[in-house]
């Protein structure tokens, strides 16, 4: 469902891209199209990265839960299958606040240009504008430090479970 969502907000920006023709900004963007959907975008990456984290931590705690440290030969091969998914992991909590910030900036960015366009707004305005624009870097923090604790967690599974087989084959 949330892979759903990402690949519609991904169409839906595509199609504003090459077919809105109001307000043009930047060679071919929009203001509107900003307005309109950058909260999705940014909210469909985060939701994206979000699930795809929670998969593979689940995906890890399993195979560490039933892993047979007997049934490998080498430290080598045992190692390579105790740290698989670990760099999507990583990925994810590297860049989910720079998506996020992303979004701020681009709401920011919108924010400037009405105020432009209008010849000023009153502070309100402004201030729900900008409050509104946080929430794209307070949801990549959101999903970045849980990913990140998870990250370091599993990592150091690894190194334990590592550390058996080298104490097991002495």
């Amino acid at each position: 469902m949330l892979l759903e969502c990402g690949c519609i907000a991904v169409a839906l920006i595509l199609r504003e891209l090459f077919y809105h023709r109001q307000g043009v900004f930047m060679g071919g963007f929009s203001v509107g199209m900003l307005k309109d959907y950058v909260d999705i975008f940014v909210f469909a990456v985060l939701g994206v990265a979000s699930f795809l984290a929670l998969w593979f931590v689940i995906e890890r705690i399993i195979f560490y839960s039933k892993v047979n440290l007997k049934a490998y030969d080498d430290i080598d091969a045992l190692n390579l299958d105790l740290t698989k998914n670990l760099t999507i992991l990583y990925v994810i909590f590297s860049n989910a606040p720079y998506v996020g910030l992303l979004g701020t900036v681009l709401g920011i960015m919108v924010i400037f240009y009405d105020m432009g366009v209008s010849g000023g707004m009153d502070a309100k305005t402004i201030m729900v504008g900008l409050s509104l624009a946080l929430k794209a870097t307070a949801l990549g923090l959101a999903v970045a430090i849980p990913t990140l604790i998870a990250y370091n967690g599993l990592l150091r599974k690894s190194d334990v479970l590592s550390e058996k087989f080298r104490i097991m084959k002495k």
